[in-house]
């Protein structure tokens, strides 16, 4: 990270309020005594990350969220959301929502890829993304942590218009962490993202040479203004309804998946029913 903490921390404080200032030196960060975490979250990247997205949370997607109080606001918790959009602003806006509503620092669950992108990598690790290996999900919630993972993955994001909210392949990781760990999972929908940049192709061979799935050719150069609904259901207590042990069954896992994956379809069919327009209502 090219940007020292110092000047992150300053920029920070020349584009945001003194509340939003004020939550972010209260956020539970284990400083692990250089002001990182062990993952390397620091708080002030956080707050310079907050600067960056809360104008295109207010003004641009103008979020509208409903449900943030079913996110719990201690211990660790799993939060599962659909995926779409081209760019991965939707995870950028529930990121932004979960801060200012839950007033925890999430912890986004990326693909491996994304850790290698030059600058991206750095910056979204000292806002709380990890990689999503066993370890650094285990660690994290073991240390009571709030993880946001999209089942979707990379399909979900790279749909085709064709396909929009309709959900694409569910991993089942989610749950086996959930059970395994003792974690509720708390299922979001996000409706707009669907409408934001329709792609023409995908050109995965010049993708793969940039160290990406493949690079997408979008309708539109940048992602039109639609109007974000997020959405969040009760939590699914999967770590009552399950035992640990029971993180070693597949079938068990597969249960418990489709129960989110089940409830994520509800809370979008609830979403679309609520919108009168796909772009600007």
């Amino acid at each position: 990270m090219s940007i020292p903490p110092a000047a992150a921390r300053a920029l920070a404080a020349a584009r945001l309020s003194a509340e939003d200032l004020a939550l972010i030196d209260a956020l539970p960060i284990a400083d692990a005594g250089y002001g990182y975490d062990p993952f390397g979250l620091h708080r002030d990247f956080v707050g310079l990350g907050l600067s960056i997205t809360r104008p295109l949370y207010d003004r641009y997607f103008r979020v509208r969220s409903v449900g943030a109080e079913h996110v719990p606001r201690t211990g660790p918790v799993i939060v599962a959301a659909n995926h779409s959009g081209t760019l991965p602003t939707d995870a950028m806006m529930l990121w932004t929502d979960l801060l200012l509503r839950v007033r925890r620092p999430p912890r986004p669950v990326e693909d491996h890829f994304v850790q290698t992108l030059p600058l991206v990598g750095s910056f979204f690790a000292r806002g709380g993304a990890v990689g999503g290996s066993r370890g650094n999900t285990r660690a994290l919630l073991a240390a009571g942590e709030l993880l946001m993972i999209f089942p979707e993955g990379v399909p979900g994001i790279g749909k085709p218009y064709s396909e929009r909210y309709k959900l694409q392949t569910w991993r089942v990781g989610h749950a086996e962490l959930a059970i395994r760990h003792g974690a509720p999972v708390v299922p979001v929908a996000i409706v707009g993202p669907e409408e934001q940049m329709p792609q023409l192709a995908r050109l995965e061979g010049l993708g793969r040479r940039l160290g990406l799935p493949y690079l997408p050719v979008p309708a539109t150069p940048v992602p039109l203004p639609v109007r974000y609904r997020l959405r969040y259901g009760p939590p699914i207590p999967t770590h009552l309804d399950y035992r640990p042990e029971q993180a070693d069954d597949p079938e068990i896992v597969r249960e418990a998946s489709q129960r989110v994956r089940d409830a994520v379809e509800v809370l979008l069919m609830e979403g679309l029913r609520e919108r009168k327009g796909r772009l600007f209502t």
